[in-house]
């Protein structure tokens, strides 16, 4: 077979892959920020009031924490704002109760445990602040603007306490934290001609929103005590998908200057899907609903579609539909793909951290087992076996399973765990990582600790390890993913001391784009250089650090680096 038939046939099976992890697994308000400090009067007995161009907010302070909930960045998306650019909230002149969250996104497909409940609800576009620095001192702190996970399907600002991040820890930088919630699924990612060609950005509404808070933070933020000249933007999964988004798109130059991507640096057509691929899925969900054609006829029938016949055509708690597709390469919000944005430098260059965890697909066998019952079922030795073989052309899968035999593993869902993991988000960022290198200063981790507390049932057979998710918690305290999601248990004295050290990096990077604030150490920059230090192996009781070529060792980066072929 020739080598870039082959690569079509694996880059299939990653697809397959990512969605076993992902789906298993404009015109702005101009204001200027009023950002007069918060006064005595205003720490009454409901809590401080910050004044934000858009109107006053009342939130509350918690362990000396100032925390403003569903503050809404842009007006509801709904009857003829839907599939349309995020557009300005109205005013208000009396204090906003921001003591609550506000509306999740519309969504259906939950991920096992990661995400719930399930929401028809449109007006959803609201964010949180978290911060330890009010303004009252003049002081301004590192901003970080964090992009929860989902495969742009499902996910909430709910689950993220941003407090230990918003202090710095113990040895970190206090930082203003701001979680958000974004248009999902067919709502927030819908290619259409009907909808196309209304001379507005279309396609990626969800990344627009992100880019509505972005400006929102630029209009607001010094009220919150932070500075609109440092600005991270991160997210993990399909939050670092939307951060690569913005770090190629044109309309987000300027309104951010580090970028996290936390599992995983991502870049190609997996991920970022051609434009022709979402408008075939957007023509099919349209007809499917009762809206054929492709003038305003077809677009005023589609806008009145109700949400829970959307997301009745968009999937079910276990599995999204073929009509979804994702961020789409739209020549406009997207230019091109990242993997040539970061190959000829076409992009928002800034500091970049970003890695994996060393087992993220645990995280796709732990909803197919969820899902299997109960009693919840085990992968068998054939299961893996078929899972491969189903995958590849058969000299690859032959390829594969020798490679990856079931005799090296424990169990094949441990087998399946490392034959999926390696191409998917060990080998292919590892090669981002190598591109963005060029360009800009990176710094590279992986997430190495087996042990930490899992959200998902107890399942026979199923190990964790260092799943896919399984670091979050770590950053942001008490995360267990969604209604259905429980932590076995509290982080312990040496998880706790890795959770401070990870808030320390990733708020000494938004403050210096540098995770140790400044040197380079404990955390080496990324270097290719052979023997060097080069990525950050964050575990207990201690980190330690790993050179390029034993990252590619540990994940058989040879293996794959030809049969992908980049």
């Amino acid at each position: 077979m020739k080598r870039h038939e082959n690569i079509v046939f694996v880059l299939g099976a990653l697809r397959k892959a990512m969605a076993r992890v992902l789906l298993l697994l404009g015109s702005l308000l101009a204001a200027s920020v009023l950002s007069a400090p918060v006064t005595a009067a205003d720490r009454g007995e409901d809590g401080p009031v910050v004044r934000t161009a858009e109107g006053p907010v009342r939130g509350f302070v918690k362990n000396g924490v100032g925390i403003f909930l569903g503050i809404p960045y842009a007006a509801p998306p709904v009857g003829n704002l839907r599939w349309r650019p995020p557009q300005p909230v109205g005013h208000w002149h009396q204090p906003l109760d921001a003591t609550h969250y506000a509306n999740t996104c519309s969504q259906v497909t939950e991920l096992g445990a990661f995400a719930g409940p399930s929401s028809i609800t449109e007006d959803c576009l609201y964010l949180n602040v978290f911060t330890s620095n009010l303004g009252q001192n003049g002081q301004r702190n590192p901003v970080l603007v964090w992009i929860h996970g989902g495969g742009n399907v499902d996910g909430e600002s709910n689950d993220y306490d941003g407090t230990k991040l918003a202090t710095g820890g113990p040895g970190g930088s206090p930082t203003v934290v701001v979680t958000i919630n974004y248009r999902l699924g067919l709502f927030g990612f819908l290619a259409h001609p009907a909808l196309d060609n209304e001379d507005h950005p279309f396609a990626n509404y969800g990344i627009l929103d992100i880019q509505a808070v972005l400006q929102w933070v630029q209009r607001n933020i010094e009220a919150f005590g932070g500075d609109p000249g440092r600005v991270a933007l991160g997210g993990q999964s399909a939050g670092s998908v939307d951060t690569g988004a913005n770090l190629v798109s044109p309309l987000a130059a300027g309104l951010f200057n580090r970028a996290i991507l936390q599992s995983a640096p991502w870049s190609s057509s997996l991920f970022y899907f051609p434009l022709s691929v979402g408008l075939t899925n957007g023509k099919a969900f349209a007809v499917a609903a009762g809206c054929p054609g492709e003038d305003a006829a077809a677009a005023a029938c589609l806008r009145a579609l109700s949400a829970p016949r959307i997301l009745q055509l968009q999937g079910t708690p276990n599995a999204s539909s073929p009509y979804v597709t994702g961020t789409m390469v739209d020549g406009t919000i997207i230019p091109i793909v990242p993997e040539t944005a970061y190959a000829t430098g076409q992009f928002n260059k800034m500091p970049i951290m970003g890695g994996n965890t060393h087992d993220e697909l645990t995280f796709s066998n732990a909803i197919s087992e969820y899902f299997s019952g109960p009693p919840q079922v085990p992968m068998t030795a054939a299961q893996y076996v078929a899972s491969i073989t189903s995958s590849y052309p058969p000299a690859t899968a032959a390829a594969v399973l020798a490679e990856y035999p079931l005799a090296n593993y424990p169990s094949p869902q441990l087998a399946s765990s490392a034959a999926g993991t390696d191409p998917l988000i060990a080998c292919q960022p590892r090669h981002v990582v190598h591109l963005l290198a060029k360009w800009v200063p990176v710094y590279q981790y992986e997430f190495n600790y087996p042990g930490a507390p899992y959200y998902f049932p107890d399942m026979p057979g199923f190990v964790p390890l260092a799943s896919h998710t399984s670091d979050i918690q770590f950053l942001f305290p008490g995360w267990h993913g969604g209604q259905l999601g429980v932590n076995s248990r509290s982080l312990n004295a040496q998880e706790t001391r890795l959770s401070d050290q990870l808030v320390a990096a990733w708020t000494n990077f938004a403050r210096t784009g540098n995770p140790n604030g400044s040197g380079n150490s404990p955390w080496p920059q990324f270097t290719n250089q052979a023997g060097a230090p080069a990525i950050l192996s964050q575990n207990v009781p201690s980190s330690g650090t790993l050179t390029d070529v034993q990252f590619a060792g540990n994940h058989h980066c040879a293996f794959w680096d030809p049969i992908l072929g980049y």
